[in-house]
Order: C-alpha cells, then structure tokens, then sequence
C-alpha cells in the first residue's frame, strides 16, 4: 500500500494598503462665444448635473471665469476634455475643459 503525501502551505500574511487612484478636476472655462444654451446642454447631457445645478455653473463659468464640473479618474477626466472639445468645435464654439490633480 503506498503511503499518501501531504503538502503543507506555508501561512502567508499579506501586509499592504489599498491605495486608491488619484482623483482630477474637470475644470470648464468661459469664452466669449459659446453660448449658454449649448453649456448648459452639454453639462446636462454630458456630465449628468440637474437643471439648475447645470445653470447655477454656467453663471460660475461666465462670473469667476472657470468652475469645477467635475472631480473623477484620470482616463474619465481626460476623456471629458476631449468630449467637450469634440462637441464644442462642430460647433463653432471654443470651450475648453482642462485638468488638474484633484490634491
């Protein structure tokens, strides 16, 4: 009769930390030509704010210049600035979406 072989695994403790990525600011900026019609639809449709929260940030963006539409990953924040670029242009509009580390 053979004789059965066991394998002992070794305990193994893994020691380390959950790092989560990086967050980006989606930073839209004013221009003296988009309308605010068009921003207003594009932050509706495009970053799924609510009427008035889509309204009360065009006003931010014509008032101060610039406001913050959103606080995401790298890849999505990116991904909104060339978005915004895409259908801004076919347009006729200059918006620019830049970003920036979110701290």
């Amino acid at each position: 009769m053979a004789a059965l072989e066991t394998t002992v695994e070794p305990d193994v403790e893994v020691r380390g930390q959950t790092r989560l990525a990086p967050r980006w600011k989606v930073i839209l900026h004013n221009d003296e030509t988009t309308t605010f019609e068009f921003v207003i639809h594009l932050l509706v449709t495009l970053f799924k704010k609510s009427a008035a929260e889509a309204v009360r940030l065009t006003y931010e963006v014509h008032n101060e210049g610039s406001a913050l539409v959103a606080v995401t990953s790298f890849e999505h924040a990116e991904l909104y600035c060339e978005q915004v670029r895409s259908l801004a242009r076919p347009r006729g509009y200059p918006l620019v979406a830049t970003m920036e580390p979110a701290d």
